[in-house]
This record gives structure tokens, sequence and C-alpha cells, in this order.
């Protein structure tokens, strides 16, 4: 037998998979700069790290994320969930390391993002690396009632076969589909004790990754299905509850990539319009400290007096001569927080 995954192009999809076609042309065509592109990417390890271990569990907020990923000391957060985050970075350079690889997915591939993912930590018991050996069961975390019973140990070995050589031999499949097939099939299978979703949320990854799907690696898919769980898990148990029909999931998965692509593009779009706007304020002879505090507002999106001075360390009379004189001159804009509050916000003209 072989894998044969059923699934119809709806409007949907196709919709999808051509706002994310235009997103990949935008950002591969797109004058960005080197540090931008820089600090984007070290933002959405970031974020997929964060957010692909916080739906399995872990409860670091976003700051401890940030602050662990630096090498900082995080007295409070939990050794396992600071451990997860930590291996999750890891199996993410691990599949980033595979970028136009012409190496066929193999199960040791797999294997590794596996190994990678539940070292030291709770999948530490369950076999890192290795296909389960007994049943696991799939449970409504607030119910604890069982949804979805996984096939039987027995079945793994030749179901994963499967999967691998569908992916090393399939090439008439759009790679974005490809990618959320293998993402559900890898969950359906559930083939490890732990980490199973995380395993399938790299895999899909590193379907993208390999077919040149990259999005200059800026793009966070986990972001999506952290902001609403509960959708993330209705896709997945409908597609299951249909006979594993994938049209269900994949109009779920390109829709989810089609958001996080255009947030990509909108950042984007915002840092080209920064460049031109510092560009032009050099050119008009404006001094350094004006210069940076455009920069730093440019960066942020919009800021009051008081972010600015915490943030750049100057006099603030400096700082309310300086914001004045950007306004004046069209680079800045005053925004009132609302009739009532007086704090005011300094927005670029971009």
């Amino acid at each position: 037998m072989t894998f044969t995954p059923r699934y119809t192009i709806t409007n949907a999809i196709a919709a999808a998979l051509a706002k994310i076609e235009r997103a990949r042309g935008f950002l591969d065509a797109a004058d960005l700069s080197q540090d931008w592109i820089g600090r984007r990417r070290e933002r959405a390890i970031l974020l997929e790290a964060h957010h692909s271990t916080h739906i399995e569990g872990t409860r670091l907020t976003l700051d401890q994320s940030e602050r662990l990923l630096a090498g900082k000391e995080v007295s409070d957060a939990r050794r396992e969930d600071a451990r997860e985050l930590l291996n999750y970075r890891e199996a993410f350079q691990f599949v980033a390391g595979h970028l136009s690889s012409r190496e066929p997915i193999r199960e040791e591939t797999i294997f590794e993002i596996h190994r990678r993912l539940v070292r030291d930590v709770r999948g530490k018991s369950g076999r890192p690396g290795e296909y389960r050996i007994v049943q696991n069961y799939i449970a409504d975390l607030r119910t604890m009632k069982t949804v979805y019973v996984p096939p039987p140990p027995e079945d793994v070995p030749v179901m994963m076969k499967q999967l691998v050589e569908w992916l090393r031999e399939e090439k008439a499949t759009n790679p974005v589909l490809l990618a959320g097939i293998a993402q559900f099939q890898l969950v359906t299978i559930h083939p490890f004790l732990d980490g199973n979703g995380r395993t399938a949320r790299l895999l899909s990854m590193l379907c993208l990754y390999r077919a040149g799907y990259d999005f200059r690696r800026l793009f966070v898919l986990s972001e999506y299905y952290d902001r609403d769980r509960p959708a993330y898990y209705r896709a997945l148990q409908e597609t299951r509850d249909r006979g594993s029909d994938l049209t269900l999931w994949l109009e779920y998965f390109t829709a989810g990539l089609a958001t996080q692509l255009r947030e990509v593009e909108d950042r984007a779009e915002r840092a080209i319009g920064s460049e031109t706007l510092l560009t032009k304020a050099h050119r008009v002879g404006l001094k350094d400290r004006p210069v940076q505090l455009l920069a730093y507002l440019l960066d942020r999106g919009k800021g009051t007096i008081g972010e600015c001075e915490a943030a750049l360390l100057e006099n603030r009379r400096s700082l309310q001569r300086d914001l004045k004189s950007l306004v004046e001159m069209g680079f800045l804009r005053e925004v009132a927080t609302s009739p009532t509050d007086p704090t005011k916000y300094y927005v670029p003209v971009v």
C-alpha cells in the first residue's frame, strides 16, 4: 500500500495559494537591509519557539522566552519549560540547515528533529528519536475525554515509511499543500510518545524550505495556531472526523500561512518606508540625536515621550525639542490617546 492523500482544491485554498505566491514574489524582490533581515529572523525564531512550545503546554511568557534565548537566567521559569524552548530552537536550526538541500527527507531526518526536541524534557522517557511501542491517546485537556485514538504501534513504522516515500517521490503536489499534508499526516500517525505536534510543525517548515518557500525565514506559522488553539485543534479533529479528507485542514493551513505572510509583507513595506524616511532625514541635515529618535520610533511604530526617554536615555527637554522639530518637518505626527487622556503618541509619517 502507498500513502495517497485525498483533498479538493477549493476556491478558499486557491485564493490562499495566490496570496502566498504573491508574498513569495514580493519578499524575494524586496530591497531589505541585511541588518533588518537579521533582526527579524532572530525575532521569527523567538516567536516560533515560544508559540510552538506554548501550544504544547509550556507556561513561559514571551518576555521570559526572549530572555532565555538571549542566554539570560530566568529564575521564575520552570526548568522543563526553559529546556523545551531551547530544544525547539536547536531543532529549528537543524531544519534551517536543510534550506534548499537536495537530500531527500528520510525517517532519520524526522528522528533527529524529534531527538533534539525532547532531549532532557518530558519526552526523554518516551524513546527520543524512536517510534512508540505502546498505544497512545489524544484527550481534550478540559474534559479529559479521548477525542482521537492514533493507529496501533505496530502500524506506525509502515505508515511513516509510506509518508516518507510519498514526500520523496511526489512531484505534482503544490509545495505548500505538500507541507500541510506532511504536518497533518505526522500528527495523525502520532509516531512518538511525546513531541508529535512540534515535530509535525517543523516537518512542514522543512518541506517548505526545501521547496524554496523559505520566505527569507521571516514567517512564524505556529503563532497563527497559538492565537486560537481551539480552532487549530478543531481543524485537525474535524478533518479526521471526515475520514481524513484533507480539504478542511488544507483550507486552514493555507489561510494561516497566507495570514502570517501578509504580516511579514506589512513589516517589510514599513521597513522600506523607514529606510526612505531615514535617508531623507540625513539628506536634510538632521543631527545624530533626532535621527536616532526617528529610527527608534520607526522601529516601534509609535511612542510616547516617556517611552523615548526610557529607551534612549536622553534628557526630556532635549527630546521635546527634537520631537517638535520632527513634527514640524513632517517626519512625525502627534496622535492623542483619547479626548480625556492627555498622553500623546508620536507616529512616523511613512
